[in-house]
């Protein structure tokens, strides 16, 4: 592709002011930058440590169960009491204030709980599901980055190719109005570039503020604005996949690919769940140890008006026992419950067969993608061609007056185009790429890695900043 070199240049070099790059950023370099600012990766990273803490929990519940617990009481109490005896009926009064202090340790193994080993066996799944997860959105942000980093490139495309224009319109403009001054063309020809220049101007402020949303989408994953990115040199390769048969890219697909193993998985987890349910049915039978303490004080103790002596008590006691328990009536809550699992694990498998489909479709058409742009940037560089000769033609025709300034002038802005499409096509190539192997499950950041050894710092557009969509030389008219 080195004769298009001349083609890029000729492109660029109507760009009054703009100086090369000294450092462009790579989309590795975009990409790493992504990973340190995106929310999405932070939360799939939280949501990952957070599903770790599955195991630990449904494991402590097989665990001894230690628990210690402790009193202290203090109580006053005074009253009558009326008493009869042979001398007849007397009231006596009484007065005591206890102190009880105990303490008493519990310990408890669980013997037999089946939804305690259901549970563990949740937690596992539930741990390999937020591992997948959290691969997939690491695939997944790759192929945002790699999305949003070739859309600013192509906005940078199409904004130099409408300046370009305008500015070839320009001085098309001032060639037809010295032209009509010295009588050689008719006002049609002036008034037929004024209107193209107008065009041309309204264009432009478009692709300002294209340019600025794609920069400010890239922003939102990186975190800040990247001034200059890194294009694919003229030597860019397109290899197609491998391997070269669509058949072999959906076998990659079904067995790697992270969403649907994270839909497999939450079938699986789905139908644990119903058998979680069910042992709302099941006895349960506990091994409980348990050992107290405790001393109890009676001081200032008077019953009528006679001091009684202070004294105190003390137990301990210690148990063990086997407690089974055996559900028989829970008002119809356990099989309801468990019907809702049924309806839920019912929902799990649909969700697994759409996504089961949706895999598959994206595989074939991200293959059918890498093919067909390889044959479409082949034939947009030959339409550059095509439409550079054509243009030669046009000018020529319009110097010996078999030609018209519009014909100029769409002639013109033909090859911008062609040259625009043949860029852009180049990118779509790129992002079929990383879609298939993210279909596929095999996307790796290495892929990035290789995309870089291809990509150079090119002339940028004259600077836009995000806010700013006027068109500031019109002087050109």
């Amino acid at each position: 592709m080195n004769k298009y070199k001349k083609h890029r240049l000729a492109l660029y070099a109507v760009l009054l002011g703009a100086a090369p790059a000294l450092h462009a950023a790579t989309l590795l370099e975009v990409y790493q930058q992504a990973l340190q600012s995106d929310p999405l990766i932070h939360e799939a990273e939280s949501r990952r440590l957070a599903a770790l803490e599955a195991v630990p929990q449904a494991r402590s519940a097989l665990l001894p169960q230690l628990s210690a617990a402790g009193q202290l009481t203090k109580a006053n109490s005074s009253g009558r009491n009326i008493v009869q005896d042979r001398t007849g009926i007397d009231t006596l009064s009484f007065e005591s204030a206890n102190e009880t202090t105990g303490w008493q340790v519990n310990l408890q193994q669980t013997v037999f709980r089946w939804d305690q080993l259901v549970s563990l066996k949740q937690a596992h799944k539930l741990v390999a599901k937020a591992e997948a997860e959290k691969e997939a959105a690491q695939q997944d942000l790759i192929v945002r980055v790699s999305q949003r980093y070739f859309d600013v490139l192509a906005a940078e495309d199409r904004l130099t190719s409408i300046r370009a224009d305008r500015l070839a319109i320009a001085r098309q403009l001032e060639q037809a109005r010295q032209r009509f001054e010295v009588g050689l063309i008719a006002i049609t020809d002036v008034q037929e570039s004024q209107a193209a220049y107008d065009q041309s101007v309204a264009a432009e402020i478009g692709a300002k503020r294209e340019l600025a949303t794609a920069s400010e989408l890239l922003r939102e994953i990186t975190g800040e604005y990247v001034a200059d990115l890194a294009a694919p040199g003229d030597a860019f390769p397109l290899p197609s996949p491998d391997p070269g048969d669509q058949a072999s890219w959906i076998d990659l697909a079904m067995a790697q690919n992270l969403a649907l193993v994270a839909s497999r998985l939450d079938e699986r987890i789905a139908r644990d769940e119903i058998g979680f349910r069910r042992t709302g049915h099941y006895p349960t039978i506990d091994l409980v140890a348990s050992y107290n303490d405790s001393q109890t004080d009676v001081m200032d103790q008077t019953r009528g008006g006679v001091q009684i002596p202070d004294f105190n008590t003390e137990n301990q006691g210690d148990s063990i026992s086997l407690q089974i328990s055996v559900p028989l009536f829970a008002g119809g809550g356990t099989s309801s419950r468990v019907r809702e699992a049924v309806y839920l694990h019912r929902a799990a498998r649909e969700q697994l067969q759409r996504v089961t489909r949706e895999t598959e479709r994206a595989t074939r058409d991200a293959y059918l993608g890498v093919l067909s742009e390889i044959s479409r940037v082949n034939a947009l560089e030959q339409a550059v061609a095509s439409s550079r000769t054509a243009l030669d033609a046009t000018q020529a025709g319009f110097e010996v007056g078999t030609r018209t300034i519009v014909d100029v002038l769409n002639s013109q802005r033909a090859l911008y185009s062609a040259i625009t499409n043949f860029y852009q096509s180049r990118y779509v190539y790129v992002g079929n790429v990383l879609q298939l192997k993210q279909a596929a499950g095999i996307l790796k950041v290495e892929d990035l890695e290789q995309i870089d050894q291809h990509l150079a710092p090119r002339k940028p557009p004259e600077d836009v900043a995000p806010d700013e969509y006027g068109v500031t030389d019109s002087s050109d008219q």
